[in-house]
């Protein structure tokens, strides 16, 4: 049996997705076959020889040191998309938040218990806690994926004007986006021309610190920027600079730091953003299904360390080799195959970065001195043969 180490409560809906006469399911195993994670960090666990795949039940990776996990031949996985009507809804919740004190006001009413005439005094101190409304407003969207898309499409609804930008848009987000939302250019058009701006991108070298002092000072007076994604894209000292000035209004963001609590125009939430249960629902069964098609299969969905392949299991065994990505490694492998008399019925391969993954569905079956010399191949990672 495989062993599935669970680093984090996950949702019952999910695992129960996995067959126990297939796995075994736990939080104490010493060497996995494969791990399920929430928010649990991974960059200092080692890795076991048997570890064949990690699934994140969320779209961020930022806890899991992909890297480290495709040398050793373990593909990692996220869930895009399961969770995203609930960071969409808080979005929506931030923007609302940041326009009329609602935060302010509503800790000034507990203010009042023991006052006389409660209803008085509301009405003659609410002018302090006024705002104003998102219709009619231009929300700036960088990052039109599933998260973004639905933000913007939301926004629309509400009556706000949108404009986005996502240079790495797919066809099938393209395809679900209002035909309402404006094509920004490029980041700087939403930072000059956007009255309230939202960001939907993944935390990467070329998106930390994409809010700074410069970006900023393209911006208009009075701005308000909405950070659901990850606390790195936002340079906090250059924020706390901006909302001291007033060039920013108001600040919400779902990862509070030591330099942003307690400052003044900062709303800070719990990392909220994909803590509803049918979030983390959506993202259990996700991650399983990901998982068991991986591990019985071979076959690759959503994964951010290797490439996607799918082809149907209709043979007598499949090899499943994850290699680097260097030349001839395909004639190598092809050879070595024709070389113990295997015949290929069909073959697939992909590369992502500086990593390969190629599947060979065979009609005559895979001895294990076979699986031996394709091991053997430089450059090869791992050999895997599912029969």
């Amino acid at each position: 049996m495989k062993k599935i180490k669970l680093m984090n409560k996950i949702a019952a809906v999910g695992t129960d997705k996995l067959d126990r006469s297939v796995y075994e399911i736990g939080e104490d195993f010493e060497n996995p076959d494969a791990i399920m994670v929430r928010s649990a960090a991974l960059h200092d666990i080692p890795i076991n020889p048997e570890l064949l795949a990690i699934a994140r039940c969320g779209a961020g990776v930022n806890n899991i040191p992909l890297d480290k996990c495709a040398e050793n031949g373990v593909v990692v996985f996220n869930t895009p998309g399961a969770n995203a009507n609930g960071v969409k809804e808080l979005t929506m919740a931030a923007l609302l938040l940041a326009s009329r004190d609602i935060v302010g006001g509503i800790d000034w009413v507990k203010s009042l218990e023991g006052t006389e005439g409660i209803e008085k005094a509301v009405e003659k101190g609410k002018s302090a806690y006024a705002g104003h409304e998102v219709a009619g407003k231009l929300l700036g969207v960088i990052g039109l994926g599933a998260i973004g898309g639905m933000v913007a499409n939301t926004a629309h609804s509400l009556g706000m004007k949108v404009i986005g930008c996502d240079p790495y848009i797919t066809v099938n987000a393209a395809w679900s986006l209002s035909r309402a939302i404006e094509k920004a250019a490029d980041y700087n058009e939403i930072y000059k021309r956007a009255d309230y701006i939202t960001l939907h991108v993944p935390a990467t070298p070329t998106t930390k610190n994409m809010i700074n002092k410069d970006t900023i000072a393209m911006m208009k007076d009075g701005v308000i920027i909405v950070n659901l994604s990850r606390a790195d894209l936002v340079n906090a000292e250059d924020m706390k600079a901006a909302l001291e000035s007033g060039k920013v209004a108001k600040y919400v963001t779902d990862f509070p730091t030591a330099a942003t609590i307690g400052v003044k125009g900062v709303i800070n939430i719990p990392h909220l953003g994909a803590s509803t249960e049918e979030s983390e629902d959506n993202c259990a069964v996700m991650a399983a299904t990901e998982l068991d098609e991986y591990l019985t299969t071979g076959n690759i969905r959503n994964s951010v360390n290797f490439p996607a392949l799918s082809i149907p299991h209709t043979g007598a065994a499949r090899i499943c080799l994850i290699h680097k990505n260097i030349p001839n490694m395909l004639s190598q492998i092809t050879n070595a195959i024709a070389s113990e008399s295997i015949n290929i019925e069909n073959m697939v391969n992909g590369s992502r970065g500086d990593y390969a993954y190629t599947l060979v569905e065979t009609i005559t079956p895979v001895s294990d001195a076979a699986a031996e010399h394709l091991a053997a191949i430089e450059g090869v990672i791992r050999v895997r043969v599912i029969k």
